[in-house]
């Protein structure tokens, strides 16, 4: 019938119709998504590049932006301790070793200004530097004994001035006690503060005590 044969034609013809759109449509989808996708690693891209992001996947530590190579924190070096006096270049004379009996605790060099405390005739801690009595107040030379300790915040009787850590071994008053290393004193021994309260610490009563 004439009815079906348009009927037939139609639907013939409709055919080659949709797979034609479906040709352009995909022509033209292709390239877009193509744009699509190149725009968005555009801006994608830059932002995972930019520095404060680390590769996907690396772990802590890693530089960022180079080759996987870990980073090596290692701790800051502590301080170096002070050299002892003997580090420091302050060594004792062959002449002061001798003139000093293994038999005492103390022994202070006037010619060298220097003081060590020691036992059985090994040093123990020193040699320091020390300042002795001028030639109106000598120290005196011999071989004494720690009479009193005074303390850290003892005041001379004679003179009124802040002794710290005095120690005292010979008649008149004559003690170690911190004082300054650049004048004399009058007939003691000056030693720094530091120095001075270790003698006080580690000298006991009784203690021998040799001036040369």
């Amino acid at each position: 019938m004439p009815g079906q044969r348009h009927g037939r034609h139609t639907r013939a013809a409709a055919g080659p119709g949709r797979r034609r759109a479906a040709a352009w449509l995909t022509a033209l989808g292709v390239p877009g998504l193509a744009v699509i996708s190149v725009a968005s690693w555009l801006v994608i891209a830059p932002a995972a590049r930019a520095p404060g992001h680390a590769p996907a996947g690396a772990p802590v530590g890693w530089p960022e932006g180079r080759s996987r190579v870990p980073v090596r924190r290692t701790a800051a070096s502590p301080p170096a301790a002070p050299p002892s006096s003997a580090r420091a270049g302050l060594v004792l004379s062959p002449r002061s070793r001798r003139a000093c009996p293994p038999a005492a605790s103390a022994c202070a060099d006037l010619r060298d200004h220097v003081t060590w405390l020691q036992a059985g005739g090994r040093i123990t801690y020193g040699p320091v530097r020390m300042e002795p009595g001028g030639r109106g107040d000598p120290t005196p030379r011999g071989i004494f004994r720690v009479a009193w300790k005074a303390g850290a915040h003892y005041v001379s009787t004679s003179f009124g001035v802040p002794i710290p850590y005095a120690v005292f071994f010979a008649p008149g008053g004559i003690a170690f006690h911190a004082g300054s290393l650049t004048s004399s004193s009058h007939g003691c021994i000056h030693l720094t503060l530091h120095n001075a309260r270790h003698y006080h610490d580690h000298l006991p009563v009784g203690a021998e005590v040799a001036v040369f």
